[in-house]
C-alpha cells in the first residue's frame, strides 16, 4: 500500500498551498501533521528568498535569500543550510513516529544541498507514519530525487490549474484511507 504521497508541478501553480490546505483537512479530522514547509517572502512586489516554518511550533528562519553572500548558493539564493537543519529537519525528525501525517516541502534544489533534509527525508519516507511532500519538477535530475520518485510506496501527484483546487480533498482521502 502507498503511504507517501508527493506533489509535483510548476513552480507558483500551488504545491504548497495544495499541501497546506490538506493538512488542514487533515487536522479538521483529528490528525496530528507536522513538518515543515517553506514559504516565499516578497518585498516590493520580488521575491526577495523563502522561509522555513515547522507547522507544529511556529518557529521560522530564513532557507534562502537574494542579494547576500553565502558559502552555499542555488540560482540568485544564498541557502543557509543551518537554518534549514535546526528548524525544518528538527521538525521532520521530531514528527516522524510523533505525528499522524509527516509534511515535507519541499523535496528541491536548495534543500537538497543538505544531507541532513535528505536524510531526514528518507527516515521519514521509510517510517510507519504517511509522508505528504512537495518535490520539484526537477527532482529527476537529481540521484536523490530518482530515488525517492522511484520508491514504491510513493505516489505521485501532479498539481494543475484545473484540479489544484479538488486535489487536497483527494490527497487527504488518500492518507484517511492509510490509517
Amino acid at each position: 500500500m502507498k503511504k507517501n504521497f508527493l506533489v509535483t508541478g510548476r513552480p507558483g501553480i500551488g504545491k504548497t498551498t495544495c499541501v497546506m490546505r490538506t493538512a488542514e483537512l487533515l487536522r479538521g479530522r483529528g490528525l496530528r501533521v507536522g513538518g515543515m514547509v517553506t514559504l516565499e517572502q516578497r518585498a516590493a512586489g520580488r521575491r526577495v528568498g523563502f522561509k522555513v516554518i515547522d507547522l507544529e511550533t511556529g518557529a521560522e528562519d530564513w532557507l534562502a535569500r537574494a542579494g547576500v553572500e553565502g558559502p552555499v548558493r542555488v540560482g540568485r539564493y544564498a541557502v543557509f543550510l543551518e537554518n534549514l537543519e535546526r528548524v525544518g529537519v528538527a521538525a521532520v525528525r521530531r514528527c516522524v513516529g510523533a505525528c499522524d501525517v509527516v509534511v515535507v516541502d519541499e523535496i528541491g534544489p536548495m534543500e537538497l544541498k543538505s544531507r541532513a533534509f535528505r536524510e531526514a527525508v528518507w527516515e521519514a519516507l521509510d517510517s510507519g507514519t504517511p509522508v505528504l511532500a512537495t518535490i520539484h519538477v526537477a527532482a529527476s535530475r537529481n540521484p536523490f530525487g530518482r530515488r525517492v520518485l522511484g520508491r514504491s510506496d510513493v505516489e505521485l501527484y501532479r498539481v494543475t490549474f484545473e484540479n489544484r483546487e479538488e486535489l487536497p480533498r483527494v490527497l487527504a482521502e488518500k492518507i484517511l484511507g492509510t490509517r
